[in-house]
Order: structure tokens, then sequence, then C-alpha cells
């Protein structure tokens, strides 16, 4: 009874802390301009199942991307492991589900313990990538020290989690031999192995061990899902929102503001008589703080993996410019916690003194920029960075007039000439008769 206490204890507890950190990302989120996306639903879904289930992108290169595929369906499948571990908590047993399932039972524990060792092995792996063999995209400037130091500590409590259940499973198959209290599981072929290190130990040892062994790993489980929600690993579960509510337009189409374009075509007389009429104040041109994004944008900060796919990609930063898209979604995401922070304890929230622009990305950044949309092609679950570098460049052009001299000449000319070169639109034709 006291067992079932604690354990209540400790589920209630890593509830509690998951719920309040859940509300907390979507105060955050909700702080972005509303947008309705309800289109296209088929496709939406199928990116979801595609690209957030399926891992399409991922398999651009297959090395990785299959490694990472074993975590992803070690932490789906094993984790159904969990429920027989909260059940057995909850209610005093041992592997309830045993003489249930029968024989089954035994090709499931034998499927979960082959998963466990994949993720063992893909995490060993991902550890030497990162930290001895140094894959340049894991290690650019832009990842400081904090954001490398959490993914391993993700890798390395995996590689501690599986550890512990290949040993509960190998003292609890020497226990099912002296103890009618273990239901028999049948053989279990990888944590069979672990066999020869407790076969001479004394049987109230190996109880603790056991005992030991579960409660490591189910409060390691529970400690890790509180830990993922202020974790970069939050894509775990955001990527599925946010596949579903990207951007289905083709990569190359930029979002105009509609009140700006209907003033154009009101100008040149090209107006919808229609269309609805669109209102007298148009706001802020573009973004200069979080508040001015779409909640869609903010969602995807959240859910970036910080895989530096997208700035591995950027012909900006690899011509040794300050840009690194993933540096943009972490920024952003940066400012809505340190917002969301202050609002929690009665501060100022967006009214801080400090904005997006400037305190966390520099125009220098933005105007690196070439709009080439190889981040947002690059990036395996649908993240746009370009937009939010887009509405950033579009308050420093529109409200600031802060563009570069060289640009701000250019627009003078599109203006004016209808084109970025300053001559007259009756010699644009000249060339041709050159011959």
């Amino acid at each position: 009874m006291i067992q079932q206490i604690l354990f209540f204890m400790v589920l209630a507890t890593a509830g509690y802390f998951i719920t309040k950190r859940i509300g907390f990302i979507r105060s955050t989120i909700r702080l972005g301009k509303k947008v309705d996306i309800d289109d296209r639903k088929d496709e939406r879904m199928k990116n979801v199942l595609l690209v957030a289930f399926g891992q399409k992108k991922m398999f651009k290169k297959f090395i990785p991307a299959f490694l990472h595929l074993f975590i992803y369906v070690g932490f789906l499948v094993i984790n159904l492991e969990v429920l027989e571990f909260v059940i057995d908590g909850l209610a005093g047993t041992h592997r309830i589900f045993a003489p249930y399932l029968g024989s089954f039972y035994t090709v499931l524990m034998n499927t979960f313990e082959f998963l466990a060792v994949a993720v063992l092995t893909a995490c060993v792996i991902f550890l030497v990538r990162r930290n001895i063999l140094k894959t340049r995209r894991l290690n650019l400037p832009d990842l400081t020290k904090w954001p490398r130091m959490d993914a391993n500590i993700i890798l390395f409590t995996e590689v501690i989690l599986m550890i512990a259940i290949l040993s509960m499973n190998a003292a609890d198959q020497i226990l099912q031999t002296r103890d009618d209290h273990y239901t028999p599981t049948g053989s279990l072929f990888f944590s069979s192995f672990l066999l020869p290190i407790f076969q001479n130990i004394e049987t109230a040892t190996l109880i603790l061990i056991e005992r030991i062994a579960w409660w490591f790993h189910i409060i390691g489980i529970l400690a890790f899902s509180v830990y993922v929600t202020y974790s970069k690993h939050l894509h775990i579960f955001l990527a599925f929102p946010n596949t579903y509510f990207a951007k289905l337009d083709p990569r190359g189409e930029m979002t105009n503001m509609p009140v700006v374009t209907n003033e154009v075509k009101s100008m040149l007389g090209l107006a919808d008589a229609n269309a609805p009429a669109t209102v007298t104040e148009p706001g802020r041109f573009g973004a200069k703080d979080v508040n001015d994004l779409t909640w869609n944008n903010l969602m995807a900060a959240y859910s970036c993996t910080e895989c530096g796919r997208c700035t591995e990609q950027c012909p900006a930063n690899i011509t040794g410019k300050k840009l690194s898209p993933r540096k943009i979604m972490m920024d952003t995401r940066d400012r809505m916690e340190d917002i969301g922070k202050s609002l929690q304890t009665g501060g100022p929230g967006l009214n801080d003194g400090k904005t997006l622009l400037n305190d966390y990305i520099t125009k220098e950044e933005i105007n690196a920029c070439t709009s080439c949309n190889a981040c947002v092609e690059a990036c395996p679950v649908l993240i746009n960075p370009l937009e939010i570098i887009l509405e950033l460049r579009r308050y420093v052009a529109m409200e600031e007039s802060g563009s570069p001299a060289s640009w701000n000449a250019m627009f003078q000319n599109i203006e004016t000439s209808f084109a970025p070169w300053k001559f007259s639109p009756s010699d644009r034709f000249n060339w041709s008769k050159e011959s």
C-alpha cells in the first residue's frame, strides 16, 4: 500500500508540472496574431502522416534518418510498456498483462527489448557524432552551450533508461525461478545476456535491484516527460500540429498584406468591386515583436528540433554571413519564454523595453537572407523561418525606412520605373534594337 501511495504521488506530481508547462506554452503561443487555418484538410492530414509520422523528409540522409527512426519508433512502442508500469504501480500488481496475453506477452516483451537495444545503440552513435566526430551542423556557433548540453542530456538519459529496463527484465527472469510472486514471461532474448551478472546474487538483493530498476525507469520516464516540455525535444509532440498547420502555398510564394495589396489594386484601377471593404487602419506593417507574428509562427518556434539542417543549407550562412535560420527560430522561442515568465511573475511582459527585432535578432541577420527557401525545404517538420525573416524585414522597410541605402534606391526605381534599374520604362526594350 505504501508503494502504491508513493507511486500515485509521483504520478500526480509529474502530471501537475506537465499540465502547468503546457498551459504556459499555450499562453505564449497565443501571444501571436489570430489566423484561421482550416483549408485543404486532406493535404494537411497527408503532411501529418508522411512528414510527422512517416519521417519522410528525414530520409534525405539515410543513416541518421534510420537511427532516428529507431529512437522514434522505440519511443512510441516502448511507452506502451509504461502503461503496464502505471497499472502495476497503482494496483500493486506485477506484470498484470502477462497472465492474460500468454505467449503473446513474450513476443511483445522481446519486441520491446529489441527496440530498447536499438534506441540504446542509436543514442550512443548520436553521442559520438555530436561530441567526438563533431558533425558540422551540430557544432555551429549559433548552437550555444545550453542547446548542446540539452541534446546530450536527452541522449544520455535515454541510454540509462534502456539499460534500466534491460537490467530489470534480467533480474526478473531469475526471480521467476525463485519466487512464485514473479509472473513467468518466457525467455527474453536481449536481457538474457545479462543473466550471468545477476545469477549468483542473493534473492533479497536481486529483488532490491529489480525494484530499483523498476522505480528508476518509471520515474525516469515521468521526469523525461516533464523535461521534454522545456527542451528542444518538445518537437516529439508539436511536430504533428506544426505539420498540419504548415503553409501549403508554393514555397517561393510570399505572403502579401491584404490592406496593401488592395490599396495598390485600387490605385491601378484593378480593385475587385465584390471584394470586402478593407479596414482603414492597417496596424503595424511587418513584425517588430512576437505579438506581430501569427500564432502558427510561434508554434513553429516551439516545434524546432534544433537539428541545424536549415542552417547547414543556408547559402548566406555557408558564405560566412551571420544569418542562421535555426537561430531565428531559437531566438523567437527565447523571446516568447522571456515574455511568458515576465507575465507569470506580474512583470511588464511585452513592455519590458525589449523587442524580437534588435534585442534578439539583428538587422544584419535578416538582411543577409536571400529568400531562397533552402531552409524551408531542409526542415524535417515543415518549419518556415523565412516567414519570420520577411515579417521582420518588412517592418524595417515600411515602418522604419531602415533598409540598406542600395535597397531603398532599388525600391524607388521599382516604384517609379517598374524595374530595379533606373531607366525609363519606354527604354526597356532598346536592347533588342542593338543588332
